[in-house]
């Protein structure tokens, strides 16, 4: 079940806590409100399970007198108003809810939000497998930092089966390589933070992508689809930041603590399907990566010198067990990670299109992905025919475009998973795969549903197969070509 924690505070301002002394000591201080807070409450949201808000008392907020004078426009206007330092805003802005992280970059993009368009900002973060190490402190650094809330959201199991799963049992997979970790994980954390706009009563919606990468498109489309009234600020595309430096220049000035934390030299993106490297020595493709990158998994030569044996257990085209024990989605995917990155499996390395037109280098970890994929496609060698087959592998093709570039939402990417759910009914069963030193090779498959039949494809004869019917068929599937040899031969 999905869970929801909210955090909020104020700073300059005066507590008038009606809870217990106990309860009080919870609320964190230091964070500056634009405007009187409204008692902290979140609904349950349309997420499976219910929200659960972190709001130990009942307390009022009395903040700062700064009022912000706003003009009241069209969503295409500009408005002039003035922040509380005297600063005219690009446009007024009641609530936004930022994609947060932590980091240096999001860290920044709080204040500045707040210096520019006078609002209040409330920071969410998705938990879509990262790792606790990335969310640990978060309250602290999003209060430190200006939000007047944070807002903490599960969504590991609901990546795992509504977009994971979907696209497992497609088949789909980018430019030959690519397994669509980042772009899956980008529409479930903006759909949620749709979600959250509308518990918290936010205008707006925010993130911290580039101008130059695919994610801006991601959650922006995501953005557009479920709730097209909702205001969309891109500081990469506005700001004047451009790099590392001048973002700690900017949090000095505005007294926001900067991360400690060693930056790494590589750009990276985690979550339960993969980890993605990007950037330092990976942007010449002439480079081989060093071994040091890799946290997924070991390297091959230093995997365990005895395969290891892993059955799937799999129902209409979607895994639900390992060696006979059925667990979550989540779960099998957490599991198949460690099984897989035991043995260095999953390691990519490509050169893609970016959605935007420039080509990029990237290096992937897909430990439990790649052994899944391997066994659908597998299992579906016994339970769809030549022409279904060949029809899935060219709809797979547009279904990981249509994903890659962030239209999850789109109603062709809907209708064409339906088509996935229709022809893969039958595609349930068990696939037995050995891992060895960087590699999957399939040992066995079986399914009650399987099209193989030992009797039709035994070399010995049978009943079913004649095999003098195949001279009549050669010469009728032959005849264009042999017209077409007569007509040269003026025959």
């Amino acid at each position: 079940m999905a869970q929801l924690q909210a955090i909020s505070s104020c700073s300059s301002t005066k507590l008038l806590c009606h809870g217990s002394n106990r309860d009080a000591a919870r609320i964190y201080n230091k964070v500056h409100c634009p405007r009187k807070t409204e008692e902290l409450g979140v609904k349950a949201s349309e997420f499976h399970g219910h929200a659960i808000v972190q709001n130990r008392a009942n307390f009022g907020l009395a903040c700062n007198n700064h009022v912000i004078q706003a003009v009241l426009a069209s969503d295409k206007e500009a408005m002039a108003s003035s922040g509380a330092d005297g600063k005219v805003l690009r446009k007024k802005l009641n609530k936004v809810v930022l994609a947060y992280s932590g980091g240096l970059d999001t860290s920044v993009i709080v204040p500045w939000l707040r210096e520019n368009y006078g609002c209040e900002v409330v920071c969410f973060t998705a938990d879509v497998g990262q790792g606790v190490q990335e969310l640990d402190g978060l309250e602290k650094k999003a209060t430190a930092s200006g939000a007047c809330q944070l807002v903490v959201k599960d969504l590991k199991e609901e990546f795992v089966r509504d977009f994971i799963f979907p696209c497992l049992r497609a088949g789909a997979i980018y430019e030959r390589k690519y397994l669509l970790g980042t772009s899956m994980a980008r529409p479930v954390i903006a759909k949620a933070m749709v979600d959250v706009a509308k518990e918290v009563g936010a205008d707006a919606v925010s993130h911290g992508c580039t101008g130059k990468g695919n994610d801006q498109v991601r959650f922006e489309l995501t953005f557009f689809a479920l709730n097209p009234e909702l205001n969309v600020v891109a500081p990469w595309r506005e700001w004047d930041i451009t790099g590392r430096e001048d973002a700690i220049e900017y949090a000095l000035k505005h007294n926001v603590p900067v991360p400690v934390t060693k930056k790494s030299i590589y750009s990276r993106d985690r979550n339960l399907w993969h980890l993605s490297h990007e950037g330092d020595i990976l942007e010449d493709p002439a480079n081989e990566p060093k071994e040091d990158m890799y946290m997924m998994s070991v390297d091959p030569k230093d995997a365990p010198n005895e395969p290891e044996y892993v059955k799937i257990g799999i129902i209409e085209g979607l895994p639900v067990s390992i060696n006979g024990k059925e667990l979550s989605p989540a779960s099998l995917l957490s599991e198949l990670n460690e099984i897989g990155g035991k043995h260095g499996i999953g390691r990519i390395d490509m050169v893609e299109n970016r959605l935007v037109g420039m080509k990029s280098r990237g290096v992937y970890e897909t430990p439990g992905g790649t052994i899944l994929f391997n066994a659908v496609r597998e299992l579906e060698s016994l339970t769809l025919d030549r022409e279904t087959m060949q029809i899935k592998d060219v709809l797979a093709l547009k279904y990981a475009e249509l994903v890659y570039a962030g239209r999850w939402f789109d109603p062709l990417r809907e209708s064409m998973d339906a088509f996935m759910k229709e022809i893969t009914k039958t595609t349930s069963g068990s696939v037995t795969l050995k891992l060895y030193k960087g590699s999957v090779s399939v040992t066995g498959r079986e399914s009650p549903n399987s099209l193989y039949r030992q009797d039709i494809s035994s070399f010995e004869s049978g009943e079913i197969y004649n095999q003098a019917d195949a001279a009549g068929f050669i010469r009728l599937y032959g005849l264009p070509m042999r017209v077409r040899a007569m007509l040269e031969k003026g025959l």
